[in-house]
């Protein structure tokens, strides 16, 4: 699944809109998990409404609220919006755990092309090694809901783990002494790129 996303920067869903920018953030959120690559937009009513029941069926499988173990899921938006703003109010009401590409990204357009997307919403299912469980598992999710994660986790041949892994704690400690100082510098950045728009 990294392979894919080598060289590219993924941004958390948060409202500091963390990014991952090293292979080592992007393969650890990444590895032997389930990927779903959600490609919508917020101008489209279809999306929206699609993205209530997306929106459930993540929660479902990934709030602690819900499971004893979160599951081996990672959902990717790939944004179709015509604007980042668009963009950013969509995303205002989705899990913090989504991630998306930045706005900016010409990748997008070349995933939409990978995939042959064809319409929107379209929810493309990828196993770790980037094979296609499913094309597009829109009316998947909205019939059955989390069940079908059990079909795509066999399918993917996951390695279910029943103990934490190094990065269910990259939360709470550093991962290095100058993290901080990174964290730091690209938030800075950031401001004074919004300041000078």
């Amino acid at each position: 699944m990294v392979d894919l996303f080598v060289g590219k920067v993924l941004v958390k869903n948060n409202k500091d809109r963390d990014e991952l920018d090293t292979e080592r953030e992007v393969l650890l959120r990444l590895q032997n998990r389930v990927v779903l690559l959600f490609f919508g937009s917020g101008d489209c009513p279809r999306c929206r409404e699609f993205a209530l029941t997306l929106k459930e069926f993540f929660v479902r499988l990934t709030d602690e609220f819900y499971v004893e173990r979160a599951a081996q899921l990672v959902l990717l938006y790939v944004s179709l919006d015509q604007s980042e703003k668009r963009q950013s109010k969509f995303l205002k009401d989705m899990p913090k755990r989504w991630l998306t590409l930045p706005f900016e990204d010409p990748y997008k357009k070349e995933l939409a092309l990978m995939f042959e997307v064809a319409e929107i919403p379209t929810v493309v299912v990828l196993r770790p090694d980037c094979t296609v469980i499913s094309p597009n598992a829109v009316d998947e999710i909205s019939r059955l809901g989390p069940d079908c994660f059990k079909n795509w986790q066999e399918a993917a041949e996951l390695i279910d783990r029943s103990f934490m892994m190094n990065e269910d704690f990259d939360d709470m400690r550093m991962r290095s002494a100058t993290d901080p100082l990174r964290r730091l510098k690209y938030k800075l950045e950031k401001k004074k790129k919004k300041e000078e728009e």
